[in-house]
């Protein structure tokens, strides 16, 4: 499978100028040769607001890992966006997530896999994905499983972050790194991403 979703729609600004950005931004240099990034980067101020909220929400975050990377997980299913899924993947393992638990995302209402907490995030996302706010009886289940109100409001945050970047990824046709092969690790594409 190839490791492009499409060709890229924008150039990426060279390794140099992104490091000289990154640096300039106080990002960390492993930040800056993302692809991701050296698209984004070919609008410095952009750049400079888009990756900084990232870096807060990756550097300093509160809100549970394992929650956050399932939450990343489904919107990059739903959505069909491969470089968000594939990116993500090696976050959630890296992490420690099991990788039978990430790949219950895909149909989370019918596995076995997941907790009540994951569940209550997901539940979440999708009515969001859906265009709908969260509802009241999702936000109880939230409040029992994520009771501290920043943590709270970093949730949301971070999926509208997230939600975002699937936008950016799939319109923009960023690439992914050498190497790296969409989709894992079945290969098994999102219903969504042929749209």
């Amino acid at each position: 499978m190839p490791n492009t979703m499409g060709p890229p729609r924008v150039a990426m600004v060279s390794l140099e100028r992104a490091r000289e950005l990154g640096d300039a931004m106080g990002m960390p240099a492993r930040r800056t040769i993302s692809e991701a990034f050296r698209v984004v980067a070919n609008n410095p101020g952009v750049a400079r607001v888009a990756f900084g909220q990232l870096m807060q929400l990756l550097e300093n975050n509160k809100f549970d890992t394992r929650l956050r990377e399932l939450m990343i997980m489904r919107i990059g299913w739903v959505t069909g966006s491969g470089y968000e899924w594939t990116q993500h993947w090696r976050v959630a393992t890296t992490a420690g997530i099991p990788a039978e638990d990430i790949l219950a995302v895909r149909d989370w209402r019918n596995s076995d896999r997941l907790n009540e907490a994951d569940r209550a995030i997901l539940a979440a996302t999708d009515e969001c994905l859906e265009g709908k706010s969260i509802s009241d009886t999702v936000w109880a289940e939230i409040v029992k499983h994520v009771p501290d109100p920043a943590h709270q409001v970093e949730f949301v945050i971070a999926m509208g972050n997230w939600m975002s970047f699937s936008l950016l990824f799939r319109n923009l046709h960023i690439p992914l790194a050498e190497g790296m092969t969409v989709w894992p690790p079945d290969g098994l594409a999102s219903p969504a991403a042929d749209r």
